[in-house]
């Protein structure tokens, strides 16, 4: 009996997704709950299990597909009866005549390693006893043969390595995240020391470092790459923000010399706990409980309803640069949290999206975002609203400034600030006064050590 395996519903609003890879082939056995395809949808990818145990009849879908909710993936006949038992269940051992034009199909893959003791070598038919080719069908892929994690073939294909030319060191001979980053250095090593010869050939060579796949247009050479789900993702919410939210921008410095001594006075203790310390716990403080007394800025605002939704939760968007893109996970709750606690949770979010380890309600509910854009440089930008919140922080990287105090200059040590708002709900005023309240936050670090 045939079972279609379906793509099932995977959260609120969702009603498709794009396939990354498909672990499966024609004549696999699968169990119930075996990843059988990942499915990339919004800002996550996740495997998708089978729901049923048997063996593959047909896959119905390919990487690179948009499919929709309930579509089928993968058709399983019942029964888990091992795959190579499936071909030619009528047939007799000996090679008759019939037989032997239906399996010529199938000998295709490794018939040179049959011995046949037969007198006449020239035809050289399949003798049937060998409907093993099945479990090794995945000549064209790294689907069934290959011992790797749904996250490792991610990684892999991520910098561009084929699994088939990789050897695992794992148990069982499992491919992990080390032996595919030695093939990737000795990569680079072989890139690194060109030949003379290779460097002799062109003056005007040289290698890409571009994704996609490599082209040509009237111009010269182009590397192409299909737009990924997230991408696609990423841009239709610029588009939406760019052109429903009215964006005002606000810039300001806060004075963080006295923030930073605290930090660097108690970074050995929090590194004995296994925390690493930044500004940001001490930024994501100052603006959780700046929100608290603006709640303008901490609002949904629903337009075909006419209503401004108050939030009294205050959840904060942290966005964190990946390989695969832009991700916002969200704090919560994070004006309750110590600054230790918010330290801890930071550096989980952050190593879950890194690793690719984080679900799609991870990356809702968020009412504010903040942007660091210190971490990689620059100071001042305008950064675009994450709609429906109305209001998004960025921060620049801190840097010494000569400013006058008490009518005397000094060095202090300045972090700089942009607030981008939605002009629909927040005003100017609305604005200043949210950012002061953080700026006096970050300026008086012993407030925020204290709040509870």
């Amino acid at each position: 009996m045939a079972t279609e395996i379906k793509l099932p519903e995977l959260g609120d609003g969702i009603e498709s997704g794009d396939i990354l890879e498909v672990f499966v082939s024609v004549g696999d056995t699968v169990a119930e709950g075996d990843d059988i395809v990942e499915v990339e949808t919004d800002k996550a990818s996740v495997p998708v299990p089978s729901t049923a145990a048997g063996t593959v009849a047909s896959v119905d879908v390919e990487p690179g597909q948009t499919i929709s909710i309930g579509a089928v993936l993968i058709t399983v006949e019942g029964g888990a009866a091992p795959a190579d038992e499936t071909p030619a269940p009528a047939q007799e051992p000996e090679p008759t005549p019939e037989p032997e034009a239906a399996v010529q199909p199938e000998v295709t893959p490794e018939p040179v390693v049959e011995t046949p003791p037969a007198p006449a070598p020239a035809p050289t038919p399949a003798p049937a006893p060998t409907p093993t080719p099945p479990p090794a069908q995945p000549v064209a892929g790294d689907s069934g043969e290959i011992a790797a994690g749904p996250a490792i073939r991610r990684f892999a294909r991520e910098v561009g390595v084929d699994l088939a030319n990789v050897t695992g060191s794992g148990a069982g001979g499992r491919i992990t995240r080390e032996d595919i980053l030695e093939v990737v250095r000795q990569a680079n090593q072989q890139v690194a020391t060109p030949s003379t010869s290779s460097t002799a050939g062109s003056s005007n060579s040289h290698t890409s470092n571009a994704p996609g796949e490599p082209g040509t247009d009237a111009f010269g050479p182009v590397h192409i790459e299909s737009m990924p789900k997230i991408r696609k993702t990423i841009a239709a919410k610029m588009h939406e923000s760019w052109s429903t939210a009215p964006r005002v921008t606000n810039f300001d410095d806060a004075d963080v010399t006295d923030l930073e001594m605290i930090r660097k006075s108690s970074k050995q203790d929090y590194l004995d706990q296994g925390i690493k310390l930044t500004s940001m716990p001490f930024i994501i403080k100052s603006v959780a409980l700046a929100l608290r007394n603006n709640p303008k800025l901490n609002a949904a605002l629903d337009m075909d309803a006419g209503q401004v939704i108050y939030k009294d939760y205050v959840n904060v968007g942290i966005a964190v640069d990946s390989d695969r893109g832009l991700v916002v996970p969200s704090l919560r709750s994070a004006d309750t949290k110590s600054i230790s606690d918010i330290a801890r949770d930071l550096g989980t979010l952050a190593d879950n999206v890194r690793n690719n380890i984080f679900g799609l309600d991870d990356l809702r509910g968020s009412t504010f975002t903040i942007s660091n854009l210190g971490a990689i440089g620059g100071t001042y930008s305008t950064p675009i609203i994450n709609v429906p919140e109305v209001a998004i922080l960025l921060v620049g990287r801190t840097r010494k400034l000569p400013v006058v105090v008490d009518d005397e200059i000094e060095i202090r040590q300045m972090m700089p600030l942009s607030l981008s708002y939605d002009h629909r709900i927040v005003d100017g005023g609305d604005a200043a006064r949210f950012l002061n309240e953080v700026i006096g936050y970050l300026q008086a670090p012993s407030r925020l050590l204290l709040a509870p």
